[in-house]
């Protein structure tokens, strides 16, 4: 999904990440991945014969993961059209995907190690993984005071294509969820420092910082000046937040592990769901709004709920009735998933291909099909085709009838 939203969200932003408020196609991968980290760790931590070793392998994998992030998003591949290499450790940035991921995971790895349980009854989840439930509550706790409660002063930024113009963003303000004022970003910029941030964020797509948006474009004539501003969609605090989907899924493989039929384990995949489901879009509804960048409350519960449906409808289709050949690329791309990541989703593979190109670097390989199969004038005549045969058939239709 990410690799179509990376090739073809320029021309089509319906399937791009929201530029800021509410969620798009893009918008639900993150929370999906930590949703089945969370299953797969219910599933490997079944049985633990030594809580050294596993925690041991938890954190090696977690620093495997940390670092290769840094090295495939903290600036080394400069992108598309730049054969250049290389990053000033001053402005590596440290946050990622792949960062919160290894974050996230060792975590919830850890809690599933080491904290109490006591195997019950099927009516017993919640008890018997009460410590789970309450170190939930604790993480919702802290994030959701730092976000309403801290107060954000002023702070300054030098501009990414010259560092010796500095700009002012004007604060002073708590419970803000704007791009400039928010408390995720304040976090980041006290821990990380303000170079270390995603220098192009997503919100430079919104109305006040693109004339073209929800695409990037042009600032407007009275853009503000935190339309140059740096920030970081998977800084720390949001990460705290995420934190919580991958206990979800770590619960929906608590169900898989202790129910032993499949309309027991049905019925427990999919209430959780509709009432998260619910319990996000009331959230959005009332003014608590989905946002991926802060990973907001009503984000959470929406996405995680979305997560569990989707999960609940595939295990119907594979397990229950044994339908597999439909999702047989899925389960080749979930067992590569890492790799298929690296070479497609980062670049990596595309950084190494536009090498090679004809008298410029602008007119290599990538640029030729991203034009060619990505662009919407390209998809145009075969869209109006369909809509003229479309059309044709509501008539038949309809004189039929």
């Amino acid at each position: 999904m990410m690799i179509l939203v990376d090739n073809a969200g320029g021309e089509w932003p319906a399937i791009n990440h929201s530029p800021w408020n509410g969620v798009t196609l893009a918008d639900l991968v993150m929370p999906f991945f930590l949703f089945i980290v969370g299953v797969a760790l219910a599933l490997v931590y079944k049985k633990i014969p030594s809580k050294l070793d596993s925690t041991r392998k938890a954190i090696l994998r977690s620093l495997k993961l940390f670092f290769l992030g840094v090295f495939l998003q903290g600036g080394y591949f400069h992108g598309e059209n730049d054969l250049s290499y290389g990053v000033d450790l001053t402005l590596i940035r440290w946050c990622g995907i792949l960062q919160r991921i290894a974050f996230v995971y060792l975590v919830v790895a850890l809690c599933e190690v080491w904290l109490p349980r006591v195997q019950g009854s099927y009516f017993g989840f919640m008890q018997n993984y009460l410590f789970h439930w309450i170190f939930v509550v604790v993480t919702l706790t802290v994030y959701l005071s730092l976000l309403y409660g801290l107060k954000v002063p002023d702070w300054q930024f030098e501009l990414p294509n010259n560092r010796n113009i500095t700009m002012t963003v004007t604060c002073g303000t708590r419970s803000n969820l704007d791009p400039p004022c928010n408390a995720v970003g304040y976090v980041d910029r006290q821990i990380l420092g303000v170079n270390h941030l995603d220098q192009r964020p997503v919100f430079i797509r919104t109305e006040s910082c693109s004339i073209n948006s929800p695409d990037y474009g042009p600032l407007p004539a009275d853009a503000p000046v935190w339309c140059h501003a740096p920030f970081d969609p998977e800084g720390i605090l949001s990460s705290v937040s995420a934190i919580v989907t991958c206990f979800i899924g770590l619960h929906y493989g608590h169900f898989i592990v202790q129910c032993k039929e499949h309309k027991q384990r049905i019925i427990n995949f999919i209430v959780p769901a509709f009432i998260l489901l619910a319990l996000g879009y009331v959230l959005h509804l009332l003014g608590i709004k989905m946002n991926k960048p802060l990973y907001s409350f009503s984000y959470m519960c929406f996405t995680a709920g979305a997560a569990g449906a989707v999960f609940c409808l595939l295990y119907i289709l594979v397990d229950v009735y044994d339908i597999r050949y439909p999702t047989l690329l899925l389960e080749w791309m979930g067992m590569n998933s890492l790799i298929i990541y690296t070479l497609a989703a980062t670049d990596v593979l595309v950084d190494f291909i536009q090498g090679f190109y004809w008298k410029q670097p602008q007119k290599n390989l990538v640029r030729s099909f991203s034009s060619q199969v990505c662009s919407r004038k390209s998809w145009e005549p075969w869209i109006s085709q369909i809509s003229i045969i479309g059309e044709l058939l509501v008539t038949l239709s309809t004189f039929c009838r």
